[in-house]
């Protein structure tokens, strides 16, 4: 009976070190330290809520650029990716669709190299950024679609620069450009 007492008196001890204390400790450093980061990376338009920076949303529209695919519609919820292999023939048939949807959307050359993450959904499904070798395919689509003069296409070129992302820590994975910011940015273009 004595061990159990103990037991209990550390179990006691632990749940409230660790499951309220810790948890307390590390929000208040969290929201003292990185207030936007710590409350989900929120986006304000017009003081309403529009977007995190860390799930991505998806573009339909001709006039904004449009995101890469969503095994789940980018719903956070169920987060995840389509679980297919590399020898999947459904994959291989989504691959072969994206492509012609992207091409066609775009109204690029059929020969036109695609970007991989235009094909492939991302492993979390929310991935909200794509590359701005990506971004640049879609440029030509969105002048047009906004009647854009040639000095407002440069403009949107130049924004694609200026959102791109360097890798982290410069060696940590790609460029990268989040397409709700661009977009944000570019209803913002004059």
């Amino acid at each position: 009976m004595k061990t159990f007492g103990i037991a209990l008196k550390i179990f006691l001890v632990f749940t409230i070190l660790t499951g309220i204390i810790y948890p307390l400790l590390v929000t208040g450093i969290a929201q003292v330290v990185f207030p936007h980061q710590a409350n989900g990376s929120l986006i304000l338009k017009d003081n309403k809520i529009i977007g995190s920076e860390l799930i991505g949303q998806q573009f339909d529209s001709t006039i904004y650029f449009s995101s890469r695919p969503s095994a789940i519609g980018n719903n956070p919820l169920p987060s995840g990716g389509s679980n297919l292999g590399l020898t999947s023939a459904k994959l291989k048939a989504q691959v072969a669709e994206r492509k012609n949807k992207f091409i066609t959307f775009n109204q690029l050359d059929k020969n036109v190299e695609v970007p991989s993450e235009m094909l492939f959904a991302s492993a979390s499904g929310l991935d909200p950024h794509i590359s701005p070798e990506a971004a640049e395919l879609q440029i030509d689509r969105i002048a047009k679609a906004r009647s854009f003069s040639n000095v407002q296409k440069q403009k949107m070129k130049s924004l694609v620069e200026k959102i791109s992302e360097a890798p982290q820590l410069t060696c940590l994975g790609e460029s990268r450009v989040n397409v709700l910011l661009l977009n944000i940015a570019l209803d913002n273009l004059k």
